[in-house]
Order: structure tokens, then C-alpha cells, then sequence
């Protein structure tokens, strides 16, 4: 009965969900025009930059008649692509598939892109010459079907009002088909939506709950709990929300795993941080504290209307720092908070509640399967029941079931009775359970090392952390649902990490001397004051209560019986006594705060290959390190009496060299440039006043930072580093760049705000990969090369606060302007600088300047792709006329222009938000 339920279901369910697109584009033309010209090589072209188009053919046509699957195809589309051609009107086929293209952009925010193929758009819009005699043949022919002609009228009609692409008779269709894939990457690049459940079953109800709790034709600001345990699906509906109703917003923001990230270093500040950026779009936003970030979300926000998702919320504090009440939003603003706590939602008078169950039992069954046959119900036969009785033991919670199928995935139906046979009670944490009970050994152990250590940290980290081929066990840990990677971090569902946690108790419930893993800080505490630590125990982290946060033992004799000791973690206790009988066998050392001056003449950890000791007391490495050979992440963080980073030759493993805001550091050792695994180089907040030149032997390094350091010029051998994405100089005296700068191909951020910067070489303009170029209070910047319109792909170019630049370089460049080595040797073609190269979109920094006397904005190279311009704390009294040249400008900031009385300057059409809030 319930298999046959499920069946009623399944179009219902995952087919079919809010902004889940199973095409990015679909084309739409009159196949006799273009099938074998234009369209064929406008979709090989989509199709090259890996775009997932949906070509419309021949076959899915019935006579005059579009078929179900062609219905569904525009449906299922993000974009749909019409090209207009000479005959395209004479089709029924056609004029119906733009309907239905039309109703889809009003019904789920489409987006349609009308491409005129040698007609012209008035034609279209006003059906004359071609298009005049195609529809007064239809109009004969369905003389009883007035209505739908009179359709197809005003879809014709609508769809050429929009912005679109009229190929120019004197442009090359190469080129123009070049535009048109541009415009949909930077569509689809902008419109990115948040990653919802693989398989979202019952979503729709849900998020049709929602959308009347939020009612968003009502002006007013609303907060809105969703409530419910663990696993239900809480995240989910946030998300699915999130991505139907983002577009109707000025500023949006998702704060994920509240919970976790409050207790991370990131802490409440970086999350305020995170809000701002997120809705005001600016980078490297700082907050200094708590109490003045709430402020400037209070001020910075309370105009603007916006879409905020506060995530698993756990903690009044969360709720006051980042949302302390309606008012601090923009009339029509929206506030989801999603939490299992519903007091805290009441304590700050959310009042509007969805209270999140359990699927039901149709729902279920549909769940399990997708994961367990990857179809919506099971097969017949003997699999409908296992499936029932499965089900059933998941208690309609959709992680379990997630779990559950995935591991029955394949299983012969023996498998399944025997694993189902396996519980001794229906509780939740059993279902869990049996995904883990199957697992190998291997793989056990990197489950339970993330559970208790690892959650959180980054996917590298916890492969070089965990023994054992963790590289495969993550990989396995992926597929069985266990665990998720978000961006490049480990995540864990709180009930799998219980789970985990509750394995270990198990192992000795009564002594924790005699687990493997001990994390509880009660645990830890007993088991080293009263020394009844056992060669058991592989790990052990201690992360106490404030209060509770030092112990007075000798190190040396509570250690000595942990023979096996693999991970030592030491956040925040104090301990007093002797480190040298630490087990020398370790392979992850993290001791915040370390009280040692220099590591101990015994303690020589070959296996050790995470030493993290962020704000210790060590003076000197000195050949210590040598020993340390299979070591890949150092990190020393903060270690202010740090005077060297001393010979590392005996190091070759290392990936990751941390020794930012080491204030004494004055020196590194040559030999970091023959680390040749080497891809972070962190140096920031030192005192270095040089690199060796053998830096430029790094040939895997991926990031440098200086920022914050005494360094007064880059060697020239900095260009050798071809792998290099992001380079930070922040702050320090650096006053020119070599022109081998031009050589890092790769380079995507470049951050040089706050230096005695006067002007950049020619050769910048080599940096073709850049995304991201700050210049923010170069206070003796002068003026720019016109080789900064080489830049194809940069989104973000800031000169806030650089008082010395008045003049901006127009849009004429030349190879004559670029030193010729750099030409030469370069890999990048030599008419890649003479034909203007334009980012897809672009936005400009201008805040505090002397913009009334940049009258060269107006011959901008980039003015066509800019979509928005800050000009926050500016002086000037009326707004440069030059703002109308910025055709496709979108946002304008004038926040905090005191002497600005009006705007009299005829903004462009594409703008959709100003801040003139003073």
C-alpha cells in the first residue's frame, strides 16, 4: 500500500522543486533559420564552457505540437536563450514554446535572453515585415482560436521589450556569439543559488508554509522561526526558501551552523563581519567589537530591505548581535531563524513559528528509496516490505533515512534482513548506527577522529591529521552520508558526532582512562590528575570552562602511560610541570599558548606532522626542527618572542609554513624556498624587512602574505611563481612592484591597500587571471597604466582613499606601453592588450576621493561592465555627469556624501539601488 502511495507521489516530490534547474539554458529557434549555422554554433560554444544547455530538436515536436518533455525542459531551465530569426513567427511550435518560456519567467524568475538573428527587434515587437505576415497567416488559418493568436501577439510583443542581442550587420557572428555566452556566465554566476537536499521530498509543502508565514506582499519586518529536532530538515527549508525568494531583496545573507561557528575563533564579530559583507558586498569588512558591530548593522542596514537566515541558533547572544530587533531593517526585510530551542525564539518575540515534523509515512518511504534504489519507490517483490519495515525503524526523520539508504544502497535483500535484524531498539542513534557498524576499520577510526577532534577543520588538514589513508576514508565517510564538505571544511550532523562520541564512551564507560578518545574536559581532568591514562588512549583534547582552566600535575608522569598517544590538543589549559615525557610517537601537536621557549632536548616526534602552537612562548626553534621530518603544517601564530625562522632544510614535507604576528620575527632562513611541497607561505605582522630571492623557487606556493610586514621591495625572482593566486602587501612600505609581477598568470587576488605605492608597472596588465585588485589609502598613488584594461576577468577594483589620484587612464593601450620582456616571454598572445579586454562585470571603489576631478571616468575602459560605484564619504556637491555613462550600472553608493543636496544627473536605466543615506 505505501509502495503504491510513493508511486502517486514521485512527480510530485524530487521532480520538481523551487530554482532546482536541470539545465542552465535552453534554446529556443526555428530550426529551417539556424539549425546547421547559428544555433548549432551558439550551442557548441555554450557547450564548451561547460554551460548544460537544452538544445530544442526536431523530435520532441508532434506535428504542430510541443511535446510533454519540451514542457518540461523549459521548466526545468535557468535561462532560456529565443533566437529570433526571418520565419521564426511562421511556426506554431516555436510561438508556443515562447509562451510557455514567458509564463515560466513570471512563475519561477526565468530569465529570457532574445537574441535577433538578422531581424530587426521593432519588427518583433510590433510584428511587421516577416513577423506582420507570419501572424496574419495564423490568424487565417486559427480563425477559432482568436485567443491564442492574440497569445502569441503578446508574447512576441514582451519578449523583444526585453534587453537582448541585435546582431549588427558589420559584426562578425563569432564575436557576437562571444557576447552572448558572456552575458549568460555572468547571469548564471550572479544568480547562484544555495545547494538544497539532493532529493527534496515533501520540500514544496514546506517551503508553501513558509512563504505565508513570510507573506512577502506585506511591507512590514518580519522574523520567522522554523522549529524543530535535529535532522528534520530544519537547514533545508531555510535554504529552499532562501533560493525562491532571494531575488526580491537589496541584500541577502545566510549565516550557516551558528551553533559551531560561535564557538570557532571566528566568534560573534566574525559573523557580524560576514552579515555586512554578505549584503552590503564589500570585502575585508572589520568590525573591532561586538557592540559596535551590532551598531553599524543597526545603521548600515536599517534602509535597505533585506533577506536574513540566521542558522541553527542555540544562544540568545546570537540573536541580539546579529538581529536585535525589526527595527534594525528596512521596511519589507525578512529574518528567518531556524533553532530546536523555541524559547529562544519566544525570549525575542518571534512569534511566527513553523514548527518542522517528521515526513510521513508516503514521504518516507519516497526518501529512503531515492537513496537506496536511486529511484522514488522500491522495486516489487520482497524490497517493498524491507523498505517498509526500514522506514519505519527511521522514524520518518529525514537524516536517518538519508543514512540508512545510503548504506542499504546495492544490497543484496540477505544484506538488508541482516542489517535490520541488527537493532536492539528503535531509537534514532541506533539507525545511525548500523552506516557506521559497516564501515572498515580504517575508515572507523578517521569517523571517529572527526567526530571528536576534527569537525570543522579544513579537508587537507584532517587528511594529513588522520592515519590510515584518510584521503580514502573521507571519500568513503562522503558517500555514506556520515559526513559533508562545505567549501573545503569537514562538516558532521550533531547526531552523527554524538553518535561518534557516544562509540567512544561505550568503550569504557566507567573508567575514561580506558578509551581511546577522550574530549570531555571532566574526563580529561580525572584522568590526568588521578594518572589512570592506559595505552589506549590515541587522543586527547583538552578545551576547558573558563573557570576550570588550569592543572597542576606533572606532564611527564601523567603522560607516561600513553604509550600510543597519536593526537595531543591543548586550547586553552595551563599546565604546569615537564613536557619530556610527551610521547614522542605524536602526530598532531596543537598547544595554544605552549609555555615552552624552545622544544625539549628528547622530544624528537618523527611521525609528527601537524605542529600547531599559535601564541606560544618559543624563542627559538634551532635544530630541534630538524627532527621533524614528516612535518607538513607549522604553524606559530602569534608567537611574539619568535626572533628566525631557522634552517628548514631537514622539513621537505611541508605544505603550510603560519608565522603571522610573530612581532620579534626578523629573519627567514634561504632554505624556505627549496620547501618545494610549499603552498601557504603566511609572514604577515612580522618584522621582515626582506625575502630571500630563493623565494621564487616555490614553484607550488598558492598564497603569500606580507601584509603588516617591514618589507620594503619584492625580489625579482617573485615572478617564478607561477602557481600563485593570492599575494597580500597590505600595510607594508613597499613602494613599487617589480615588473616580473607580471609573470604570476594565476594571480586572482592582489591586495596592496595601505602602501607607499606610487604607481604599477606596465606589466600588471598581464595579470589577465585577476579577480580582486586593492589599492584602498595608497596615499601617493598619482596614476594607473592603461595596461589595467587588460584585466579579463577582475570583479573588484578599490581606490578608496587614495587623495593623490585624480586621473584614471582612458581606454587607448599599446604594446609600446609594456616592456617588451614582458611581452616576450609571456605565454599570454600579444593581441590579447591591443583588442580591449573587459571583465564580464566589474565594481569600482571610489570612497573619500577627489572624484570631481576624475573627468577621465567618462573615457573609462570598463564603463560598458561596471554595475556598481561606491562613492561613499566623498565631498562633492553634485553627482559627476560622467554616471550616466555607466550604461549597465545596477548599485550606487552615495552613503555618508554630507555636501550632496541632490541628484540632477540622469541616472542609467539598468540601476536598481541607490544609498544616499547621510
Amino acid at each position: 500500500m505505501l509502495a503504491s502511495m510513493a508511486n502517486q507521489r514521485a512527480s510530485s516530490s524530487s521532480a520538481s522543486f523551487t530554482n532546482s534547474w536541470k539545465n542552465q539554458v535552453f534554446l529556443s529557434f526555428r530550426g529551417e533559420d539556424t539549425r546547421h549555422n547559428f544555433t548549432d554554433h551558439l550551442y557548441s560554444a555554450l557547450c564548451q564552457q561547460g554551460i548544460n544547455t537544452f538544445r530544442d530538436d526536431d523530435e520532441l515536436r508532434r506535428g504542430e505540437e510541443i511535446s510533454s518533455a519540451l514542457l518540461t525542459a523549459i521548466e526545468e531551465s535557468k535561462i532560456s536563450v529565443v533566437v529570433f530569426s526571418k520565419n521564426y513567427a511562421s511556426s506554431k511550435c516555436c510561438l508556443d514554446e515562447l509562451v510557455k518560456i514567458l509564463d515560466c519567467k513570471e512563475s519561477n524568475q526565468q530569465l529570457v535572453l532574445p537574441v535577433f538573428y538578422k531581424v530587426n527587434p521593432s519588427d518583433v515587437r510590433n510584428q511587421r515585415g516577416s513577423f506582420g505576415d507570419a501572424l496574419a497567416n495564423m490568424e487565417r488559418k486559427y480563425k477559432d482560436k482568436k485567443d491564442k493568436v492574440k497569445k502569441w501577439r503578446a508574447a512576441l510583443s514582451q519578449a523583444a521589450a526585453l534587453s537582448g542581442f541585435p546582431l549588427d550587420e558589420h559584426e562578425s557572428e563569432s564575436k557576437f556569439i562571444q557576447n552572448i555566452i558572456e552575458k549568460i556566465s555572468e547571469q548564471l554566476l550572479k544568480h547562484v543559488c544555495m545547494k538544497v537536499a539532493e532529493h527534496p521530498v515533501g520540500m514544496q509543502a514546506q517551503v508553501q508554509v513558509m512563504n505565508v508565514l513570510l507573506d512577502l506582499g506585506e511591507n512590514d519586518v518580519r522574523m520567522v522561526g522554523v522549529w524543530g529536532t535535529g535532522g528534520v530538515g530544519k537547514t533545508t527549508i531555510a535554504k529552499a526558501v532562501y533560493n525562491s525568494i532571494a531575488h526580491k531583496f537589496e541584500g541577502c545573507s545566510f549565516l550557516a551552523n551558528l551553533r559551531e561557528r560561535s564557538k570557532s575563533h571566528e566568534g560573534s564579530i566574525g559573523l557580524q563581519e560576514n552579515l555586512l559583507s554578505d549584503i552590503l558586498r564589500v570585502k575585508n569588512l572589520k568590525v573591532t567589537n561586538v557592540d559596535k558591530g551590532a551598531v553599524v548593522i543597526q545603521e548600515r542596514l536599517s534602509c535597505r530591505k533585506v533577506l536574513l537566515v540566521l542558522d541553527d541558533v542555540n544562544d540568545m547572544d546570537q540573536l541580539q548581535n546579529l538581529a536585535g530587533a525589526c527595527e534594525w531593517f528596512g521596511a519589507g526585510s525578512r529574518i528567518i531563524i531556524t533553532t530546536r530551542d523555541k524559547q529562544l525564539l519566544k525570549a525575542h518575540d518571534v512569534n511566527l513559528i513553523h514548527a518542522v515534523k517528521i515526513l510521513n509515512e508516503p514521504e518516507a518511504l519516497e526518501l529512503l528509496s531515492w537513496y537506496a534504489f536511486k529511484r522514488s519507490e522500491p522495486p516489487l517483490g520482497d524490497y517493498v516490505k524491507l523498505a517498509e519495515r526500514a522506514m519505519r525503524y527511521a522514524q520518518g526523520l529525514p537524516l536517518a533515512l538519508k543514512v540508512l539508504g545510503s548504506h542499504l544502497y546495492g544490497g543484496s535483500k540477505h544484506k538488508w534482513q541482516a542489517a535490520l535484524d541488527g537493532f536492539q531498539g528503535t531509537e534514532i542513534q541506533e539507525v545511525l548506527k548500523i552506516s557506521y557498524n559497516a564501515l572498515d576499520d580504517r575508515v572507523k577510526k578517521v569517523f571517529l577522529d572527526i567526530a571528536c577532534f576534527f569537525k570543522g577543520k579544513s579537508r587537507n588538514y584532517v587528511i594529513e591529521a588522520c592515519e590510515l589513508n584518510a584521503r580514502y576514508g573521507i571519500e568513503v565517510l562522503i558517500e555514506k552520508a556520515l559526513i559533508s564538505v562545505e567549501g573545503s571544511y569537514i562538516q558532521m550532523h550533531d547526531l552523527l558526532e554524538k553518535m561518534g562520541k557516544d562509540i567512544i564512551e561505550q568503550e569504557s564507560p566507567t573508567e575514561p582512562g580506558g578509551r581511546s578518545r577522550l574530549w570531555f574536559h571532566e574526563d580529561v581532568k580525572y584522568v590526568l590528575t588521578k594518572n589512570t591514562g592506559t595505552n589506549k588512549i590515541t587522543g586527547i583534547m583538552l578545551d576547558f570552562p573558563k573557570q576550570d582552566d588550569e592543572i597542576f600535575l606533572d606532564v611527564g608522569r601523567s603522560f607516561s602511560k600513553m604509550k600510543n598517544l597519536k593526537i595531543f590538543i591543548n586550547y586553552n589549559v595551563c599546565l604546569s610541570g615537564y613536557a619530556s615525557s610527551i610521547p614522542s610517537n605524536l602526530r598532531v601537536l596543537e598547544w595554544y599558548g605552549c609555555p615552552f621557549q624552545s622544544f625539549p632536548a628528547n622530544f624528537r616526534p618523527k611521525a609528527l606532522v601537524v605542529l600547531n602552537l599559535p601564541y606560544s612562548r618559543i624563542k627559538q626553534i634551532g635544530k630541534r626542527l630538524q627532527h621533524f621530518t614528516m612535518l607538513t603544517f607549522l604553524n606559530l601564530t602569534g608567537s611574539e618572542f619568535l626572533t628566525e625562522i631557522p634552517d628548514l632544510s631537514g622539513n621537505p614535507n611541508l605544505r603550510s609554513l603560519n608565522a603571522s604576528g610573530c612581532r620579534s620575527l626578523v629573519k627567514v632562513d634561504a632554505s624556505v624556498g627549496y620547501l618545494h611541497k610549499l603552498e601557504q607561505l603566511y609572514l604577515r605582522g612580522t618584522a621582515i624587512k626582506e625575502l630571500p630571492s630563493s623565494i621564487g623557487y616555490l614553484h607550488k606556493l598558492e598564497e603569500l602574505y606580507l601584509n603588516g610586514t617591514a618589507i620594503k621591495e619584492l625580489p625579482s625572482s617573485i615572478g617564478y611563481l607561477h602557481k600563485l593566486k593570492q599575494l597580500y602587501l597590505m600595510e607594508t612600505a613597499i613602494k613599487e612592484l617589480p615588473s616580473s609581477i607580471g609573470y604570476l598568470h594565476k594571480l586572482e587576488l592582489l591586495y596592496l591597500s595601505g602602501t607607499a605605492i606610487k604607481e604599477l608597472p606596465s606589466s600588471i596588465g598581464h595579470l589577465t587571471a585577476l579577480k580582486y585588485l586593492n589599492l584602498e589609502e595608497c596615499e601617493n598613488l598619482t596614476n594607473l597604466p592603461p595596461s589595467i584594461y587588460g584585466f579579463q576577468n577582475l570583479h573588484i577594483l578599490n581606490l578608496n582613499r587614495c587623495p593623490k589620484l585624480v586621473t584614471l587612464p582612458n581606454n587607448l593601450i599599446s604594446e609600446e606601453s609594456l616592456p617588451l620582456e614582458v611581452l616576450t616571454n609571456s605565454n599570454i598572445p600579444r593581441d590579447t592588450f591591443s583588442s580591449l579586454a573587459v571583465p564580464k562585470q566589474c565594481w569600482i571603489q571610489f570612497k573619500e576621493c577627489n572624484v570631481s576631478d576624475i573627468d577621465s571616468l567618462e573615457n573609462f575602459g570598463w564603463s560598458s561592465k561596471v554595475n556598481i560605484i561606491d562613492l561613499s564619504d566623498s565631498n562633492f556637491v553634485s553627482l559627476p555627469v560622467w554616471i550616466s555613462k555607466f550604461v549597465n550600472l545596477e548599485g550606487l553608493y552615495l552613503h555618508g556624501c554630507k555636501r550632496l543636496v541632490e541628484i540632477e544627473v540622469q541616472l542609467p536605466p539598468s540601476i536598481k539601488f541607490v544609498d544616499a543615506v547621510r
